[in-house]
C-alpha cells in the first residue's frame, strides 16, 4: 500500500508552527493516520483493497475500491477509524488514572482523538457519521432520495459551522470545515470501481497468466486478495475445476463476499 502526502499538508504545517502549533499539528496528523489505518484493516478484514492512505492538509484518507460492498460492511468499515480513536481515548483516560502524571504529556492526544471521535460521527456525508447514515437511509429508501437527503443535512451542518465561526470570534476551522462540507454536498459521486480487474487496453497488450491451486472452499472474500492488476487469474482446484478472472468477476457480482466461489458451476 502506498503513502503519499499533499504539497498542502506542508503549507498547513508551516502555517501551524508560525502561531506556535507545530506539535498540536503533528498530532493530530497522526492522530488521522490511526484513525484511517483502523478503515484499511478492516477492509482488509472484510476482503477489500485499500492502495493508498493520503495526507491531506484537513486530515487523512485511505483510497480503498469498495464496488459492491453489502451496507452492513460498510457500516462496520465506516465505523472502524472512530473506534481506533475511542480506544485511544479509553486507553488514555485509564493511564491517568493509574498514573495522573501522564496527563500532562497525553492530554493533546486524547483532546485530538475525542475531537476526531465526535467530528467523525457527525451525519454529514463523506464523514463516517454521514457514511453510516446513507447505508441507513440506502436500506429504507431509493439511493437518489438518500443523497439528497444526506446533501441538505451537510448544508445544514455548514450553515450552523458558519455561525460557529462568527460566535467562536472568526476561528477559521470552523469555516474551513464548513467549505468541506458544503463542496461535499455539490460534488458528484465518483462511479465505483472494482479492484484488479484486467482491463482490455491490458489483455490487447498481453498479460501473463497466473495459476493458483485452491481448496473448494475457497469464498470470494479469499479470491479477491488473489486478484492481481498485472496477470489475468485462474483459479484451479486439485480435483480440476477451473474459474478464470471473468468468470470470477460474474461470480462476485452475483454472490456474497462470504460465499463460496466453487459452491455451483458457473455457467
Amino acid at each position: 500500500m502506498k503513502f503519499s502526502i499533499h504539497p498542502l499538508f506542508f503549507a498547513v504545517i508551516i502555517f501551524c508552527a508560525f502561531f506556535g502549533g507545530f506539535f498540536v499539528s503533528i498530532i493530530c496528523a497522526l492522530t488521522a493516520l490511526l484513525h484511517e489505518c483502523g478503515h484499511v484493516f478492516c477492509a482488509a478484514k472484510l476482503g477489500y483493497e485499500c492502495k493508498q492512505i493520503k495526507l491531506m492538509p484537513y486530515g487523512a484518507a485511505a483510497v480503498c475500491q469498495i464496488d459492491g460492498i453489502k451496507w452492513r460492511d460498510e457500516v462496520a468499515l465506516a465505523l472502524a477509524g472512530p473506534a481506533v480513536n475511542a480506544c485511544i481515548c479509553v486507553f488514555l483516560a485509564g493511564l491517568w488514572w493509574f498514573f495522573p502524571s501522564t496527563y500532562a504529556f497525553t492530554d493533546t492526544i486524547m483532546y485530538a482523538s475525542l475531537a476526531m471521535l465526535i467530528v467523525n460521527l457527525l451525519p454529514a456525508y463523506p464523514l463516517d457519521g454521514g457514511r453510516v447514515a446513507k447505508c441507513v437511509l440506502c436500506h429504507f429508501f431509493k439511493e437518489r432520495t438518500a443523497k439528497i437527503v444526506l446533501r441538505v443535512t451537510n448544508i445544514i451542518f455548514a450553515a450552523l459551522l458558519i455561525a460557529c465561526f462568527f460566535i467562536s470570534g472568526y476561528n477559521i476551522t470552523f469555516l474551513f470545515f464548513a467549505l468541506f462540507l458544503l463542496c461535499s454536498a455539490l460534488e458528484k459521486s465518483p462511479p465505483a470501481v472494482r479492484i484488479n480487474y484486467a482491463s482490455r487496453a491490458a489483455l490487447r497488450r498481453g498479460m501473463e497468466v497466473k495459476t493458483v491451486i485452491v481448496d473448494p472452499s475457497l469464498t470470494v472474500k479469499g479470491a479477491v486478495r488473489l486478484l492481481d492488476d498485472k496477470r489475468y487469474l485462474i483459479l484451479r482446484t486439485p480435483d480440476g475445476r477451473e474459474i478464470t478472472q471473468d468468470e470470477l468477476y460474474s461470480i462476485i457480482a452475483e454472490r456474497g463476499i462470504y460465499d463460496g466461489v466453487f459452491d455451483c458451476p458457473v455457467q
